[in-house]
């Protein structure tokens, strides 16, 4: 069956197999990611020819109002997406979802860089995309990511590529005994959270509970995720988790504190970060996304100064294939305006 029977041990694996076997594959395609979102229903979906599959997708259901559901394909489908016709034959095998969940769209968000030649092949197949440079509020998942491409770099190579700023705060955070290390340690991912909650009250921005953080660590093993913990005389600065599947290390979360900030843990603990992956041989770094695309932002600053050279990548944003045209317009209008209210409303708070 097309639609992945997760009770069945010997078709998971050779999903999972397929998955996490191919390069690129964001680690939100793993099926341990349906762990973390348990507020959403998970499925996954899988084409084969001659006896293998060549094409798959995580998909996460989650309701909506009318009594209908958006499936969403995070960072999926796992396949050549310029393989149109290949995409298309994968997403009808979703049919049986779609009914099962009266789902009004099947949205997918491939970690390719926007290409306008490949936008309107799927405008001409009758795809929904968001196009180029939309509004970030209607999107899922950032529309830009900072990357740095470490394959086949040394530790040395890679200092020489940063900014001078980046290159003398790392050094800093070294001279000053700033240390770093990583743990799988419940204890440590407690750390984590009281890090990250100043974070969020420092720069104003959305905060997940505790136990999602819990899940995370539960669902993936030691070779995919750890924290990171940035200290200084025993004391935690910062703090981070990231993960390293499909010859990718992705900086998820970061947190710092609002002490010793002069002796740059950030710094340290990055580099620490992409030591992991060039200790694997991961292709890049990927610090996550960038919402703020002003030169003079804080963060933009932080980032870019690890990757002035692959930099700033926009990707080709959102493809829906929209089963309700009302439904999905409504989702479309109101999801954005939910997103502003929700900042207006932390500001608020804040004053």
């Amino acid at each position: 069956m097309p639609i992945l029977d997760f009770n069945n041990k010997e078709e998971v694996k050779e999903y999972e197999d397929f998955v996490l076997n191919r390069v690129g594959t964001s680690f939100m395609q793993d099926l341990n990611w349906g762990k973390v979102k348990n507020n959403w229903k998970q499925e996954a979906i899988y084409l084969k020819e001659n006896g293998k599959i060549v094409a798959a997708m995580m998909l996460l259901v989650q309701k909506i109002p009318l009594k209908s559901t958006i499936i969403y394909s995070p960072r999926g489908p796992v396949c050549d997406v310029y393989d149109i016709d290949l995409v298309n034959r994968l997403i009808k095998e979703a049919k049986p979802l779609v009914k099962k969940y009266n789902a009004c769209m099947l949205k997918f968000d491939p970690q390719v860089l926007y290409d306008e030649k490949l936008d309107t092949m799927y405008r001409k197949a009758k795809y929904k995309t968001t196009g180029y440079k939309p509004d970030p509020d209607i999107l899922i998942q950032p529309g830009h990511n900072m990357v740095l491409n470490i394959e086949g770099k040394t530790e040395e190579e890679l200092m020489k590529s940063f900014a001078e700023k980046t290159r003398y705060n790392i050094r800093l955070s070294g001279r000053k005994g700033v240390t770093v290390r990583y743990s799988r340690d419940v204890e440590d991912l407690k750390k984590f959270y009281e890090i990250y909650k100043i974070t969020t009250e420092r720069d104003k921005i959305g905060r997940r509970d505790y136990d999602y953080f819990e899940r995370m660590l539960k669902a993936y093993d030691e070779t995919k995720l750890r924290i990171y913990i940035a200290e200084h005389e025993g004391e935690a600065l910062a703090a981070a988790i990231a993960t390293n599947i499909g010859g990718e290390l992705f900086y998820v979360y970061g947190a710092s504190s609002n002490v010793k900030r002069n002796l740059m843990p950030n710094y340290a603990m990055q580099m620490a970060m992409i030591r992991w992956g060039l200790e694997t041989n991961c292709k890049i770094y990927n610090f996550g996304g960038v919402l703020n695309l002003d030169p003079n932002n804080g963060l933009y600053k932080f980032k870019i100064g690890f990757c002035r050279e692959k930099g700033l990548e926009e990707y080709i944003g959102e493809i829906n294939k929209v089963y309700n045209p009302f439904v999905y317009y409504l989702y479309t209008v109101g999801m954005p305006f939910m997103r502003k209210l929700g900042r207006r409303k932390r500001k608020l708070n804040t004053h």
